[in-house]
């Protein structure tokens, strides 16, 4: 049973989190009929129906966060731009938070080119644009690639993360709040013992 946040003090990460998401929450999620924000939260729900750890509920509602961190265009992939958005994500939590939540979302792009080399009909699956940045991203795995990503200890991680992913682009979908999923970032936070800025 997670705690409620009821009566408690937010780290100042999850402060910082709910303060990105508010301020920039509200922007176009690339060429997807949902927002940051939205899409954050669907993921953040999938995880935590599917009855994820709170690292990795967390990493759902964070994937993508490198998002909210650059100045690119919302529809940079089709200006040919690769915003290496799980990089830039992945560097700032990594200064913040364990390996559960930073590994899953530094290798949500890798999971994608994964699932695409070894299960030919998961393509089939994703969205326009999702299919534009694939190319960006270098496509398909080489065997060597698919080996390397199958030895990381977060793979299997990263791959749920990027089926919740690629599922999250629901206009209009009811979800919780973010101050619902701070709760996760809170234990994540405690649980890893992360350096906290």
């Amino acid at each position: 049973m997670h705690p409620t946040r009821a009566n408690a003090t937010p780290h100042p990460v999850t402060e910082q989190v709910l303060r990105f998401f508010r301020e920039r929450g509200g922007s176009q999620y690339g060429q997807e009929a949902v927002t940051q924000l939205e899409h954050a939260l669907q993921v953040a729900l999938l995880a935590e129906q599917a009855g994820a750890s709170p690292s990795l509920i967390a990493a759902g509602l964070l994937h993508d966060l490198g998002h909210l961190l650059h100045n690119h265009p919302d529809d940079a992939p089709d200006q040919g731009i690769d915003d290496r958005h799980e990089e830039l994500a992945g560097r700032w939590l990594e200064r913040r938070f364990g390996s559960a939540v930073t590994e899953p979302v530094r290798l949500h792009v890798a999971a994608k080119r994964y699932l695409c080399t070894v299960e030919p009909e998961y393509r089939q699956l994703l969205s326009g644009p999702s299919l534009t940045s694939l190319e960006l991203q270098g496509g398909t795995m080489t065997p060597e690639e698919v080996a390397a990503f199958r030895a990381h200890e977060h793979s299997a991680a990263a791959v749920l993360l990027r089926r919740w992913d690629d599922a999250a682009k629901i206009p209009k979908l009811p979800t919780p709040s973010i101050e619902h999923f701070a709760r996760y970032i809170d234990q994540a936070l405690a649980s890893e013992a992360g350096p906290l800025l």
